[in-house]
């Protein structure tokens, strides 16, 4: 289905705020961006309230719309994160969240071994198991909707209701990551395999296995696109 009139108009203010075509500290018109974007204003509104809802925006009673920096974002948001993965700070963005789930992602897997109940461990293992036929078999796309299950399974089992938040943050990176093609078209046997030795120790309840073989997945990871942040300084 394709995106309503209002969807389009909060993507369209989005990436312009995110690409620094809207500047923070500046402020517009709702009346101006109504017609930069051929919208009525009361699709502009609605717009405003949900990027305000996001961090991006303030009103301003008299003066107009006021652009807030990044620092106010909502930045574990899946919408701002596929704006900021397609932005001129893709990189820094990668490295980021690939850098937060290195640090989330082992000790996830570590609790899931302790907490986790059998269905929850059969369905990893499941999973796994079907993350491996697929990827063999080169279907990228139902390979990474797996990979998201996966990760997002893992989150869950391990009992910690943030990490288990951060489920929608990381299927944003997975598919944006695929999106930019950043994916390979067939993942790496040792990649398959350690997500069966995920599984295979959260179903064991072996807490320091799982966590190992999530530690190798993440360091994978990294080595697979930290040629896409290699020069991006980091923020002051």
């Amino acid at each position: 289905m394709p995106p309503s009139l209002h969807q389009r108009a909060v993507d369209d203010i989005g990436r312009r705020i995110v690409d620094g075509t809207l500047a923070a500290g500046t402020t517009v018109l709702a009346e101006q961006l109504a017609t930069d974007l051929g919208v009525g204003r009361s699709v502009v509104r609605e717009a405003v309230r949900v990027l305000q809802s996001l961090g991006f925006v303030t009103p301003v009673r008299r003066v107009g719309i006021r652009i807030l920096p990044v620092a106010n974002w909502s930045v574990l948001d899946p919408q701002v994160i596929a704006w900021r993965l397609t932005g001129a700070d893709q990189g820094a963005q990668l490295r980021s969240l690939t850098e937060l789930r290195s640090a989330v992602e082992p000790m996830a897997a570590e609790l899931a071994a302790h907490h986790a109940g059998s269905a929850a461990g059969a369905e990893l293992l499941t999973t796994a198991a079907t993350m491996r036929t697929v990827g063999r078999a080169g279907d990228l796309d139902a390979f990474v909707e797996l990979d998201i299950r996966f990760h997002s399974l893992v989150l869950r089992a391990s009992g910690n209701e943030m990490f288990s938040a951060m489920g929608g943050m990381i299927a944003a990176v997975l598919r944006g990551r695929t999106e930019l093609g950043l994916m390979p078209q067939h993942p790496h046997e040792e990649a398959l395999q350690l997500h069966v030795d995920v599984a295979d120790a959260v179903h064991g309840g072996h807490p320091q296995r799982a966590r190992d073989a999530m530690e190798l997945i993440m360091r994978r990871t990294i080595a697979e696109v930290e040629h896409i942040w290699k020069d991006v300084p980091r923020s002051a």
